[in-house]
């Protein structure tokens, strides 16, 4: 067929679209109405009894549902030559995602139309039927009155989860692979399963979320194909990916900005926005055990609405603190107005009964000072001013179900002590290590950056330096900066470590900070210096392996192996990428044999 050629009543025009098996054109319908549509059908010469199978199945599908986000179908027949064309809503629209970006929607314009993709599925999932392939380029966003409005789109390979969508014979072979892979679940990823049911999709609508969110897929999909077949399997099934907000936190500090800029924000508040809520709704929807996941899609565009409307989702474990800051946030002006006409009463009470009382400004002081006692005490300096910030902090340090509240507190703790460069050293020291502890349990790398940062001018400012501490400090902030993306400093921060784990008499550390600064070489595509650093600090670790603690071997080699295969495939030696990639496999599963 061709621009011009006509099939049944209508009349093509051109063509828009082309699969393994099928052509879309964009036509004219003559009768019995005048309009546009989309008429598509089997190539000549495909016309096979498994794709005519397949075909039917794709137009029985979209004729039983009825839904404004569900691309209609308005007829179907057989061409001249007996292939099986249908005849669809001409959806005029460019990837959601595209939409998204080109417009600079915020992240709750996003949401929004997100939600409105999840009830089209939850339509399809009433209707029995499953997608199988959600992605972006399959949920197009259109223009109506002025209102953007998603489509869901190609229903190629869908699965009915009663019945049969044809009568034609069509089953998914066993071993056959079927969807896309940066956005296909774990169960569809086995192969040598059938049991795939309707979570399946909710798995792709996370994924679909973790892009429209962070710009990039939870795994990479060029990563995924190069990894090579049985491997980019293995990695949908295993490998769990990165939160949202850690994702952005790890970007190129381009691709971040571009995200924000995206967004219409800037990156520290689009890293904020993603912590908490959407981190755990994103993540809830991407579990490898499916029983996990949201139930239904209606299920995650209802916690995406809580989300917007300041409730407590169901993704968090709800504590009684989220759930009265959900509260307060939602009704701020009430609780604030009547907190000021209890204040008013209690200043009242206290006045009419304050000569009846024991002087609580003598209890008040005592309590204090005991409390500031056992601070010091544990923080093990004697400096005073420590107080007014340790009392907070150890009290969030002591509750381990308040990661983002001792988050907050433990940023403040790093300004805190770089304004008081009088305190002694060791104090200063011992406190950074407690607020580096608190920041990375909570994910915030950033900040975490900055206390290691803060603690390495301290030791250098001690007299006579502590090569030995500094020397871990240095390995600890070189981590640190490849995790948030600075790799020219992490290289040079390797760069310094390595000689004083040398002098450490720390091979096995001067060895994993080569590592680090092959990673660093080669993120910055500085390959011809990368190469080697890696090959030496793979060779260094394997002629010292008796020197590694007992099971620390993961730790050191995992990254070592990783960064190789990795340094191979973005420089095209696949064979090399997969040698190594297999030797790292080899390596997991005899460390998980001795466990």
């Amino acid at each position: 067929e061709k621009a011009g050629d006509k099939i049944g009543r209508y009349k093509l025009l051109q063509q828009i679209g082309e699969g393994g098996c099928g052509v879309v054109y964009m036509a004219e319908q003559e009768e019995p109405v005048k309009r546009r549509v989309a008429l598509k059908v089997i190539k000549l010469g495909m016309d096979t009894k498994e794709v005519i199978a397949r075909f039917e199945a794709e137009r029985q599908a979209l004729a039983m549902m009825d839904h404004p986000n569900i691309a209609k179908v308005f007829d179907a027949g057989t061409t001249e030559t007996g292939r099986p064309y249908f005849v669809m809503e001409l959806v005029r629209g460019v990837k959601i995602t595209d939409y998204c970006d080109e417009n600079n929607l915020s992240t709750r314009e996003r949401l929004d139309l997100f939600t409105q993709v999840c009830r089209a599925i939850q339509h399809a999932h009433q209707k029995g039927i499953i997608h199988r392939d959600i992605k972006p380029s399959n949920v197009l966003v259109t223009i109506n009155d002025g209102v953007p409005v998603p489509k869901v789109i190609d229903f190629g390979i869908a699965k009915a989860t009663q019945g049969n969508l044809t009568e034609k014979t069509l089953f998914t072979a066993f071993e056959q692979f079927i969807g896309t892979p940066a956005y296909m679940s774990p169960e569809q990823a086995v192969m040598t399963s059938l049991d795939i049911d309707t979570r399946s999709d909710i798995y792709s609508l996370g994924v679909l979320l973790y892009e429209l969110l962070t710009g990039g897929t939870p795994f990479d999909a060029h990563a995924l194909l190069a990894a090579g077949f049985d491997e980019m399997r293995r990695i949908i099934r295993e490998n769990e990916p990165p939160k949202p907000s850690t994702r952005l936190l790890t970007m190129h500090d381009g691709e971040r900005t571009t995200a924000a800029k995206h967004r219409q924000t800037e990156p520290p508040k689009l890293i904020n926005l993603m912590r908490g809520d959407l981190d755990w709704v994103v993540m809830k929807a991407l579990e490898k055990n499916r029983t996990r996941r949201y139930e239904s899609a209606n299920d995650l565009a209802a916690d995406i609405q809580r989300h917007l409307d300041n409730e407590a989702v169901v993704a968090r474990p709800p504590s009684v603190a989220y759930r009265c800051q959900k509260f307060f946030r939602r009704n701020r002006r009430v609780i604030l107005a009547a907190s000021a006409a209890i204040a008013t009463l209690a200043i009242g009470f206290e006045v009419a009964t304050v000569l009846h009382r024991p002087n609580p400004a003598e209890v008040e002081e005592a309590a204090r000072r005991k409390e500031l006692d056992n601070a010091v005490k544990r923080l093990g300096g004697d400096d005073t001013n420590l107080f007014p910030y340790a009392i907070s902090l150890l009290r969030v340090l002591n509750d381990s179900g308040k990661q983002y509240e001792a988050s907050g507190l433990a940023r403040k703790g790093v300004d805190w002590i770089r304004d008081h460069p009088d305190w002694p050293a060791a104090v200063r020291e011992d406190f950074l290590g407690k607020l580096n502890e608190v920041l990375k349990k909570a994910d915030d790398i950033d900040s975490s950056a900055l206390a290691e940062a803060e603690n390495i001018r301290v030791l250098r400012s001690t007299t006579p330096v502590d090569t030995n501490a500094l020397c871990d400090a240095l390995g600890g902030y070189a981590w640190t900066l490849l995790a948030i993306g600075d790799f020219a400093n992490a290289e040079a921060t390797a760069r310094e470590a390595m000689p004083l784990y040398e002098r450490k008499n720390d091979p096995v550390g001067k060895f994993w900070a080569q590592t680090m600064l092959g990673q660093s070489l080669t993120k910055q595509k500085r390959f011809t210096e990368a190469e080697p650093q890696l090959l030496s600090a793979y060779e260094g670790q394997n002629a010292n392996i008796e020197k590694i603690p007992e099971g620390w071997a993961g730790l050191f080699f995992s990254p070592t192996m990783e960064n190789l295969s990795e340094f191979y495939r973005v420089t095209g030696n696949t064979d090399e990428a997969a040698k190594w990639a297999a030797k790292l496999a080899e390596f997991k599963k005899a460390e998980s044999a001795k466990k």
